[in-house]
């Protein structure tokens, strides 16, 4: 009886927490003089993130909860720094200015990070201003997903349950907004906002590219959690396309 009078009450803080969290864009209506992109004259900007001088290694995760222990047996590593081949993958990289002219539409589908064998994934991701955000519970134990945002509003709700989803939005852009789960100390996201579609997180080595570019100016910006920014200034013209490199260097006393 008392198993069965918990588990009522974790499903109405779930239920609760949901709709707290819960926070669908409105309906877009462009304004009659939007400016929109001309996709007869796009071109591409792409390129690579490398790391240069030692790699520093990365934190054990100190695994306090039975459930996330089986599931990474062995132990593991946080993603602070994942490199391959040389290139640095989790890089944030985005146009950061001179588009304020166009209109974009917000995109239809959800961004989504899920919460796999007690941790994010992905571990780094972009998102566009109002677009639907879902966050979900693949574990069979329980998470806390809190959003530490300087610009948005940020949210904290409970997951007590495997399969539960909560989706939000955010309505300005900031790079970046931290996710931490408030029970796993070890467990760490974060979020790009920004107001366009012009943004991408590096793979596969520190690949990144960015499609669909109108011609212009523009300042090209990589972040990096532990390493920071660097920007880079970059002119395209119509349907062309422009290869970018960003070095960060580290020292052996990069924590």
């Amino acid at each position: 009886m008392r198993l069965s009078w918990l588990r009522a009450l974790a499903l109405v803080a779930a239920a609760a927490a949901a709709g707290c969290g819960s926070d669908a864009p409105p309906p877009q209506t462009p304004p009659s003089d939007a400016k929109r992109v001309d996709q007869t004259k796009t071109g591409t900007i792409a390129g690579r993130v490398v790391i240069e001088g030692p790699v520093p290694e990365n934190p054990v995760a100190r695994v306090d909860d039975s459930f996330c222990a089986r599931e990474n047996k062995g132990g593991f590593s946080l993603e602070n720094f994942v490199v391959v081949n040389g290139g640095l993958d989790n890089v944030f990289v985005r146009i950061k200015d001179r588009l304020g002219d166009y209109y974009f539409e917000t995109p239809s589908g959800a961004a989504k990070i899920d919460q796999h064998s007690c941790r994010y994934t992905p571990h780094v991701i972009g998102i566009q201003t109002g677009q639907a955000l879902e966050i979900s519970n693949s574990d069979q134990t329980m998470h806390n997903v809190s959003a530490v945002a300087k610009v948005n509003r940020g949210f904290n709700f409970g997951q007590p349950m495997q399969g539960l989803k909560n989706t939000t939005s955010f309505k300005e852009p900031e790079v970046m907004v931290h996710l931490k789960c408030d029970v796993h100390g070890w467990m760490s996201a974060y979020i790009g906002v920004v107001a366009h579609p012009y943004f991408g997180v590096t793979s596969g080595g520190g690949q990144f590219e960015l499609k669909n570019v109108p011609p212009g100016t523009y300042t090209i910006e990589a972040w990096h959690e532990k390493l920071g920014t660097q920007t880079q200034n970059v002119t395209l013209g119509d349907k062309e396309s422009k290869e970018l490199s960003f070095t960060f260097k580290t020292q052996a006393t990069v924590p």
